[in-house]
């Protein structure tokens, strides 16, 4: 009886154990290239010792080898290793369809990238929005990959969310509904210099799991700083860490006309989810004035998103102290400049740049301060940026797309200094106010607002 109890275990154990290890599929079968389609460019993929190896190659655009199949909810692992000098991808849930951009492949791509900014592991929105997650904002993960090595990638799109690991340390985590299925492929990037000609990127160990997911995402253990693209919408990370709606998506509460009681009944509309500030300039409707928050903040950090429309000017005020003797719809404070920088003519005022989109208005140019370099990355007219302030006693932050533009101590002497020698310095005890209203300007021009949210600290 006893020995039957035990056969009986072991039987159970070991197809127990089958399953668990049958759940994955093998995306690659080591001889050819059967279920998979190369879209888009010219590069070459071969296969040598049951390794897909990409090589770069002059005059083509990006190439993609690209799954025949399409997944939603998966866990893929793979390994990876490229030549220094070649950027690369790994798409999912991505699409292809003529009648978008001639069939130009897009959706989301996890970076491989062995350039000295190290975002390999982070999420590229290709050919779409750019960047959702730099690893800028995670330098742990910026740690992650190894330079003239494999590299191994798990990766977990389950619903909205988006998860990397790179050799086990966490690179990237998103939340995001634009794509909730496409194919996976392998891409190997565009170059422009000769000296890039005939580098490579490998894969090898491609395999795929789509069913019993619990059983092969990683639990337990350290993930990447969440960043939410959820629409008017809070994550269960962001309420458990104190964030809440500053606009609830659908109304006026919490937001007045500045200097005034209520909410204005023209200049500004809601619509779809969208809080949208008209182009009074261009029609009969009387501008209105600028917004505020009923409620005032001294220690916060805020993130909205912000789509202008060609020419459009605006801005994210705080420390907005009100004064009930000017008129209604004005506010005075520093200002996060929201300005399409290449139409409007205030992006070629003032000093160096210093009224451009992420700039202190009139007193700090904004610059790409994560990268080292001047190239802001931001979406053109008519696509979404992302907007995040941080207030932390007198320190500021401006980000803009998770990446950081400007930094200052608004207690600081450099900041007085900077008064002195702008439009402000009339102005007395500028930017000084132990706490403040938050503003959104109406500058006569269509701009929309979404996503705006807060935590306090």
């Amino acid at each position: 009886m006893k020995k039957h109890s035990f056969l009986g275990l072991f039987t159970l154990f070991f197809s127990f154990n089958a399953v668990a290890q049958t759940q994955w599929k093998e995306l690659f079968n080591g001889t050819d290239l059967k279920g998979w389609t190369k879209k888009n460019g010219d590069a070459e993929y071969k296969i040598i010792n049951k390794t897909i190896v990409g090589v770069s190659q002059l005059n083509t655009p990006n190439t993609f080898l690209c799954t025949d199949e399409t997944y939603s909810d998966f866990v893929l692992e793979l390994d990876v290793k490229v030549d220094i000098g070649l950027n690369s991808g790994i798409q999912i849930r991505s699409l292809s369809d003529l009648a978008i951009n001639n069939g130009r492949v897009h959706g989301y791509q996890i970076e491989i990238d062995p350039g000295e900014r190290a975002w390999s592991g982070g999420i590229y929105d290709e050919a779409r929005n750019g960047w959702l997650y730099p690893l800028s904002i995670n330098p742990k993960g910026q740690t992650a990959f190894k330079n003239g090595q494999w590299n191994k990638y798990h990766i977990e799109a389950i619903g909205s969310s988006l998860k990397t690991w790179m050799n086990g340390i966490p690179c990237a985590n998103v939340l995001d509904t634009q794509t909730a299925k496409g194919f996976i492929a392998l891409q190997v990037h565009q170059i422009k210099r000769e000296e890039q000609n005939g580098l490579t990127v490998q894969w090898k160990n491609i395999r795929i799991a789509t069913e019993n997911l619990n059983d092969v995402i990683i639990k337990g253990s350290e993930e990447a700083p969440e960043i939410s693209y959820l629409i008017n919408q809070l994550s269960e990370n962001e309420i458990r860490k104190g964030w809440r709606l500053l606009w609830d998506g659908k109304t006026t509460a919490g937001w007045r006309l500045a200097n005034y009681d209520k909410f204005p009944t023209v200049g500004w509309t809601i619509q779809d989810g969208v809080l949208k500030v008209l182009g009074t300039k261009k029609d009969t409707l009387v501008k209105s004035g600028d917004i505020i928050t009923e409620k005032e903040f001294s220690n916060f950090e805020l993130e909205m998103d912000f789509k202008l429309t060609t020419g459009a000017n605006s801005g994210l005020k705080y420390f907005v102290v009100e004064d009930r003797k000017k008129r209604a719809g004005t506010g005075l404070g520093p200002e996060f400049q929201i300005l399409d920088d290449k139409v409007h003519p205030d992006a070629k005022a003032g000093v160096n740049g210093n009224r451009t989109t992420g700039s202190l208005y009139d007193l700090i140019t904004s610059e790409n301060l994560s990268e080292g370099n001047k190239d802001k990355r931001i979406n053109p007219v008519g696509k979404w940026n992302k907007l995040r302030l941080v207030v932390h006693d007198g320190y500021v932050e401006h980000w803009l797309n998770n990446l950081k533009m400007v930094e200052y101590d608004r207690h600081s002497q450099i900041f007085r200094n900077l008064i002195l020698k702008s439009k402000y310095s009339t102005y007395p005890n500028f930017a000084q106010a132990v706490s403040g209203h938050l503003l959104l300007q109406d500058h006569g021009d269509e701009v929309h607002f979404r996503s705006i949210k807060i935590r306090e600290f």
